[in-house]
């Protein structure tokens, strides 16, 4: 039997964790249920159409209480407040936490109030000792307890390219010391057209610009790779 997802937030990472689920994993796991507040008709479109992945290739139809992917119905909701979601009622067992909103594992633990038994945050957790456990795969993922370890964080994108190679590097050589860039892609929180914003950098329109920005990932490695804490 499969074990059951829910995902809270069907932005970015939400619709692509569900696309990895039911493409790679559809007889380990499956998505029964997703918790966002906009339009069910706008997540299908965007499910269906990906500018960077291209075209989804299952079929996707929109019902009035979900959507139907390759015959099978996820449940749709659009509560607010994680702590009255149905995950119990929907044999939810874990929650991919995709919102970017609940990063503090404190309030992330309002899926399992809601009967969930894992959550796992698609983000850095703030602050980070709020998890049970901060994971890079293929970097400490040996250290997974399930009987301790139930709220999760997955860290950053940044965080996840920088430390399989510091691992390699220092399992090898032993870093001293070190100095990292990162270049990133423009996101939400950059104004695609020259436009009010509290950093005066991201509010030059995205995809004209070189924007210089600050990461958190170097201080993040001591999670993961702890010999490299300093």
């Amino acid at each position: 039997m499969s074990v059951h997802i829910g995902i809270n937030g069907f932005g970015r990472i939400g619709r692509q964790a569900f696309k990895a689920i039911h493409e790679l994993y559809g007889g380990e796991l499956e998505v029964v249920a997703a918790n966002d507040l906009g339009s069910l008709e706008t997540m299908a479109h965007l499910l269906k159409y990906d500018s960077n992945y291209g075209r989804f290739g299952s079929s996707v139809e929109v019902r009035e209480n979900g959507m139907v992917v390759d015959g099978k119905e996820i449940r749709f909701l659009a509560e607010r407040d994680p702590a009255n979601l149905p995950w119990g009622d929907l044999g939810v067992e874990i929650v991919i936490e995709a919102t970017g909103v609940f990063r503090d594992g404190r309030k992330a633990a309002a899926h399992i109030e809601a009967g969930a038994k894992k959550v796992v945050i698609t983000a850095p957790a703030r602050p980070a000792e709020s998890v049970d456990l901060t994971v890079v795969l293929g970097v400490n993922d040996d250290q997974y307890d399930p009987a301790q370890h139930h709220i999760l964080s997955n860290a950053s994108c940044t965080t996840n390219c920088l430390a399989p190679v510091a691992k390699v590097i220092h399992d090898s050589f032993t870093i001293e010391y070190g100095l990292m860039t990162t270049i990133h892609s423009y996101t939400n929180d950059q104004r695609i057209l020259d436009l009010p914003h509290k950093d005066f950098r991201r509010a030059r329109a995205a995809a004209l610009n070189i924007i210089p920005t600050t990461t958190g990932a170097a201080k993040a490695l001591r999670l993961v790779i702890p010999d490299l804490a300093g």
